[in-house]
């Protein structure tokens, strides 16, 4: 059970669980805190949770007071992205920093399980900078950037890796489509009883709540709610080779006690930091890979994952830490995925290579109210050369280019939500610069794969 209350006008958590722990979401530390004064950093990323699925974002037939509650005590975003509008390609943007399709694994969307590219162990990435400057890391919860030996989070920077290498696993019996085992601790296949969120969680407050000699960056990549429907005391499904069969089923009464159960679990995150004494001084960043699926709530938009109409890739976002950034605060700032790997490369004072170039960048500005507004012009595509799916899109300011297969448009989004109303004859020379813009931004990465790939 989990109550809130107001206690001089700030709210104050009471977690009744038999195990209690919290997640605090928060990012930014001014530039001049000083190397032994820098923050933990929790980044939370869970996987197909759509635009309004969370009550703080318009759900209305469930609850979730707990995320509820983090976002009320630090910023919250309202035009968050992310990188691509599925799993894989928007974990290379988290990981690299960088547009997905600058690398081969990105246009792999998503990974296959039966696929052997992984992420390059050549390139640096957020983990392997962040343990270069003095940090802990670990990750809890889905990888999905590569299951070779060569692969593995550990060879990426992580000290710890707690979770599953695929897209997907039945929450009870930790297996893909096909009976694949896919649980993983460290560079091991083990087999462990328990739902999966609470698995994941487990292995997170264990390592909250031992001796730190350093701060630490976790990566808390919940599984949840992505597919297979399943909710604690449900059976395992039956598995065939036909992934279909794996996605079949669910309602929104199983989905809702699968975000139900997030919440939850994401309380005794937030406990475990409390009775830590770190919860003030963690950075906590809550946001979802990409738009949410059949049983999600995307609000005003249309679309959903697999689409880069809005409800594909805008994404629900918040940043909280307390003392820092201040409570209650509402930004329409325009951010994405890569943004949130810059800004906790900056929150952590790490190193960047002279030669590596980001496409994302620092919030840390607007985060402690130094910078009213970022002004970003952000691309996403999507799909193989030939394929009917095929879609590109390029936002600047309220503008945004749109192409689906051999469709292009252009939508006002500051007056037009739900990208229902094409204004490019209205404003052509609009259409025609955003258009460009995506052709030169877009002739930079590498080409498509092609639907016979």
């Amino acid at each position: 059970m989990i109550t809130l209350h107001k206690k001089s006008g700030k709210l104050i958590y009471q977690y009744l669980l038999p195990t209690v722990v919290i997640v605090s979401l928060s990012a930014s530390c001014t530039p001049s805190v000083s190397t032994d004064e820098r923050p933990n950093i929790v980044y939370i990323m869970v996987d197909d949770l759509g635009y309004a699925d969370l009550s703080s974002y318009g759900r209305e037939d469930y609850q979730t007071p707990v995320i509820d509650a983090l976002i009320n005590e630090g910023m919250k975003f309202t035009q968050a992205y992310s990188a691509a509008p599925i799993c894989s390609p928007t974990r290379v943007g988290l990981m690299t920093g960088r547009y997905p399709a600058r690398y081969e694994i990105g246009l792999r969307e998503p990974l296959s399980i039966k696929d052997t590219l992984a992420l390059p162990i050549e390139i640096e990435t957020l983990s392997s900078m962040i343990k270069s400057s003095g940090y802990e890391t670990a990750i809890f919860g889905k990888w999905h950037l590569g299951i070779t030996a060569e692969s593995t989070p550990i060879k990426h920077g992580f000290n710890e890796f707690f979770g599953i290498s695929s897209g997907g696993a039945d929450y009870i019996k930790h297996v893909y489509y096909g009976d694949e085992p896919v649980l993983y601790e460290n560079e091991e296949l083990v087999e462990k009883q328990g739902y999966l969120t609470d698995l994941i969680t487990d292995y997170t407050i264990e390592f909250i709540k031992r001796e730190h000699e350093k701060p630490f960056f976790i990566n808390l990549e919940y599984t949840a709610p992505h597919w297979p429907w399943q909710v604690p005391g449900d059976k395992p499904y039956p598995y065939t080779e036909n992934w279909e069969d794996y996605v079949a089923g669910g309602s929104d009464a199983k989905y809702a006690g699968m975000v139900q159960n997030l919440d939850a679990n994401i309380a005794r995150i937030m406990q475990s930091l409390k009775e830590s004494n770190l919860d003030e001084s963690t950075v906590v960043i809550f946001t979802s890979d990409n738009g949410g699926e059949k049983f999600s709530n995307m609000g005003p938009f249309q679309g959903q994952k697999g689409s880069l109409y809005e409800g594909g890739i805008r994404v629900p976002a918040a940043v909280r830490w307390p003392g820092k950034i201040k409570a209650g605060t509402e930004t329409d700032q325009v951010v994405i995925t890569m943004d949130w790997t810059v800004t906790m490369l900056e929150i952590a004072k790490a190193q960047i290579p002279n030669d590596l170039n980001f496409d994302g960048i620092s919030m840390v500005d607007h985060l402690m109210g130094n910078k009213p507004k970022i002004d970003r012009q952000i691309l996403w595509r999507f799909g193989k050369q030939g394929a009917e799916n095929l879609q590109n899109a390029y936002r600047d300011g309220d503008w945004k280019y749109l192409k689906m297969s051999n469709r292009e448009f252009l939508f006002d989004l500051k007056n037009d939500l739900g990208e229902t109303i094409d204004v490019k004859d209205n404003h052509p020379e609009i259409f025609r610069q955003l258009a460009n813009r995506f052709k030169a931004i877009d002739s930079q990465m590498l080409d498509r794969l092609i639907t016979s790939d």
